[in-house]
């Protein structure tokens, strides 16, 4: 069953943004599953609520019916399609069922081809209704990211670079931008799964590649460098650290030496062979690091690497720093050019400097 967005009452859409609000608080905190609100309600009254737990298991329908006793006759709001196949939990549906639910209202659906537009079917069976596409637009923009990974069965790419006022980043780890931006940056980190980079990254600058903020160092995404032939340095903070934090290197080097070491130091070392004997294929690596786990990538490297991806047409979004600082000595790179293609591919950019003092934050998307 299928209505008109004209067809729902009020009381539903409320309800709905509730479970929307619920979900978007969530975010970016439930692993690889989209973070799912879930809101049960009988006679105009709210019985329970609930979110897809951390790490994304139990899903948000299974823990919002489980806080009541009985849920007999109620009506189940939840923002994405309710899961109807046997994964690490067992199906939503069959907790829906069992607990005798009377409606199911959702806005959209589950672009896991596992679930996707079954879930109808499965309750119409069981004479409960469900009814799909309350607040179906609000909700487009939180999966947005999700609908991606699943649809192309890769990860969620974003580029972030930063640059003085007249387009130059330097050649070494010095900051460009203010300490408002480096925090917006460390939330970015906390917000995907891994970052990736280039060797030449790791061994001019030394990086961290960590999430510094209080309370949410423990979400420190992987780090994944691409590295052909293996030059990063043995003693570049990565590889130190690569027993205590997860490493991942694309690299296509026959160095027996090199690759036992770095096995030793716990890195994962992915063979891939090159595309037309110069660069990897990354459109393969997105997909590869999909296949491990690793949704949504970060981008923090140079203008060669930034440069490649935006060739490919592989970055989803882009996000732009700019300090009111002039970088004019010489040991800098002027990334013009980087600038100019990354307005060229982008149909939206949204310009953000509250909170940032006199920097600059250009979201591309």
């Amino acid at each position: 069953m299928s209505l008109k967005k004209d067809n729902y009452k009020s009381s539903d859409k409320k309800i709905m943004n509730f479970a929307i609000n619920l979900a978007e608080n969530n975010k970016y905190l439930t692993g690889t599953n989209p973070s799912v609100g879930c809101v049960i309600v009988k006679n105009n009254e709210i019985l329970s609520f609930a979110t897809t737990n951390n790490g994304g298991r139990p899903h948000a329908e299974s823990i919002a019916l489980n806080k009541n006793r009985y849920n007999k006759g109620t009506s189940l709001y939840s923002t994405l399609e309710p899961c109807s196949h046997h994964g690490v939990t067992p199906p939503c549906t069959n907790a829906i069922i069992k607990n005798k639910v009377k409606k199911v209202y959702y806005s959209i659906e589950d672009k896991d081809l596992r679930t996707f537009n079954k879930t109808k079917k499965i309750l119409k069976s069981k004479k409960i209704v469900a009814i799909s596409g309350l607040q179906k637009r609000k909700v487009k923009n939180l999966y947005k990211e999700y609908n991606y990974i699943k649809s192309n069965k890769a990860a969620y790419v974003i580029g972030k670079i930063a640059s003085s006022s007249n387009l130059n980043i330097l050649r070494n780890n010095s900051f460009i931008t203010n300490e408002h931006s480096r925090r917006v940056s460390h939330i970015l980190r906390f917000q995907n799964h891994a970052i990736l980079t280039s060797y030449k990254t790791i061994n001019t600058d030394n990086p961290k590649l960590n999430c510094r903020l209080n309370g949410l160092e423990k979400f420190s995404p992987t780090v994944v460098v691409i590295d052909k032939n293996l030059k990063i340095k043995n003693n570049s903070y990565v590889i130190k650290n690569s027993k205590n934090s997860k490493l991942i290197i694309f690299h296509c080097s026959k160095n027996i030496s090199k690759i036992k070491f770095l096995k030793n130091r716990g890195v994962k070392l992915i063979y891939q062979k090159l595309d037309n004997k110069t660069n990897f294929n990354l459109k393969k690596i997105t997909q590869t690091l999909y296949t491990l786990g690793l949704h949504r990538i970060l981008i923090e490297a140079g203008k060669n690497l930034m440069t490649n991806f935006l060739n490919e047409n592989l970055l989803n979004e882009f996000y732009f720093f700019k300090s009111d600082k002039i970088i004019s000595n010489r040991d800098k790179i002027n990334i013009s050019s980087l600038v100019k293609m990354i307005n060229k591919n982008y149909k939206n950019k949204k310009k953000i400097n509250t909170y940032l003092d006199k920097d600059i934050l250009t979201h591309y998307y």
